[in-house]
């Protein structure tokens, strides 16, 4: 499990296939010097297992599958990468929760300036955006963003501070660029019929769905999707 706070940023060393799977070595010496062969690390958002590590940088593997349903078959050496090692028990639950789960890939149609800051607007696969919800949370890259109010016709738009612009690899996104998603788990859980069912009244009657036009954060949280979030968090 992660929060979505990028940790480090690292730097692809290099890459070999062995088989099925694909290895790859990363240049990260804060994040190598705090893991251990068989961790968790979120790299891009993607939740890999460290199969090696030394002094200044560590290595992971990718099945086919991976590859398959997100940015890291594209990945070539030099490139910058967000690095976040797994969340410990007792630490600070900070952006919000993130399995490291890739659910698909957006282009980024836009990054442009805005109110200080800076707006990133995403086109999202089909079947993506029924997990969308006004002021909700979305893992874009492994950083955990708020999305805007919609409505949701095909992408959503995230503003970026300038302390999320320093510290990620965001201001290098160009319009066609393509970034790994994995969309809230709280609304997946509610979307996916698991849990406490949402009702329309409010009521928590199971038979009466709440619309997706109607679903927002604070009926989520009325069911029961507890969370902390912090002040500020872009």
């Amino acid at each position: 499990m992660f929060t979505g706070l990028v940790r480090e940023i690292g730097k692809l060393r290099g890459s070999e296939t062995r088989g099925d799977v694909l290895r790859l070595r990363i240049h990260a010496p804060r994040t190598a010097s705090g893991v251990e062969v068989g961790d968790s690390v979120a790299v891009q958002g993607i939740c890999l297992t460290v199969v090696g590590r030394d002094r200044v940088g560590f290595s992971v593997e990718a099945a086919v599958e991976t590859r398959r349903l997100t940015t890291l078959g594209s990945w070539r050496p030099g490139r910058l990468l967000h690095l976040e090692p797994a969340l410990r028990l007792g630490d600070a639950l900070d952006g919000h929760l993130v399995q490291g789960h890739v659910d698909g890939t957006g282009r980024v149609r836009s990054l442009g300036r805005a109110r200080g800051g800076h707006s990133l607007t995403i086109a999202y696969p089909p079947g993506l955006g029924r997990f969308l919800t006004p002021k909700g949370s979305v893992a874009v890259d492994g950083v955990s963003l708020t999305v805007d109010e919609g409505p949701f016709t095909g992408t959503f738009t995230v503003n970026l501070i300038p302390h999320t612009m320093a510290e990620t690899c965001f201001s290098l996104l160009r319009a066609g660029s393509l970034v790994n998603l994995e969309m809230d788990v709280l609304v997946k859980s509610v979307r996916s019929g698991q849990g406490h069912p949402l009702a329309a009244g409010g009521g928590g009657d199971a038979a009466s769905p709440v619309p997706e036009s109607s679903l927002t954060m604070e009926r989520i949280l009325a069911a029961g999707y507890g969370r902390r979030t912090r002040k500020g968090k872009s």
